[in-house]
């Protein structure tokens, strides 16, 4: 059970990420110190492996890749896990259990069984590349960009959708993120 518990966080975590994208009309915009103060919606997130694995959330983000929080809703409202983080360490809280890693990085691992680049996230999810690694215009024409492996897709922004996705390799299987933010009240 925990173990759900913690590849549904890991993989809120990836969504949450996304989902703070400024700029869209209604929805909540980045001060200028680069901190969310509060971003919510819903998430999808697949992967493609066997068996397939995925999951729909619901999540409230505070923070940034440096410190933050994660909250995760059950289908009914309820908080089903809590992520923390901060400079050389993260917390995952399931069930009244908490463990700790050494980053945010390795806690999203520990619960998705897959590497995602969670500080190039949190750029992403500003609708720009991250400055760590070259970005590329997407390959296939679509708004957004290509970075680290991922598609960025930036198509649906206005309306509030953000996607990325990592095609499958001999490594690893392809990975879906979908975001749907909720306006800002």
């Amino acid at each position: 059970m925990i173990l759900a518990w913690r590849w549904l966080i890991g993989a809120a975590l990836v969504g949450a990420a996304l989902a703070a994208l400024p700029g869209c009309a209604g929805l909540p915009s980045v001060a200028s110190n680069d901190r969310i103060d509060s971003v919510s919606g819903r998430l999808s997130v697949r992967i493609a492996s066997e068996p397939e694995r995925g999951l729909n959330a619901g999540f409230e983000l505070i923070g940034t890749a440096l410190e933050g929080r994660l909250l995760l809703s059950s289908p009914l409202g309820t908080t089903a896990a809590q992520a923390r983080w901060s400079s050389g360490q993260a917390w995952l809280a399931v069930g009244g259990v908490e463990t700790s890693y050494a980053d945010l990085d390795l806690l999203t691992f520990a619960a998705l069984g897959e590497r995602i680049p969670m500080a190039a996230l949190f750029d992403w999810l500003r609708g720009r590349p991250w400055p760590g690694a070259p970005a590329a215009a997407r390959s296939d024409g679509m708004p957004g960009f290509d970075q680290l492996g991922w598609q960025v897709g930036l198509a649906r922004w206005p309306e509030g959708w953000v996607e990325a996705y990592r095609p499958a390799k001999l490594s690893h299987p392809a990975v879906t993120v979908r975001v749907r933010l909720e306006p800002a009240a």
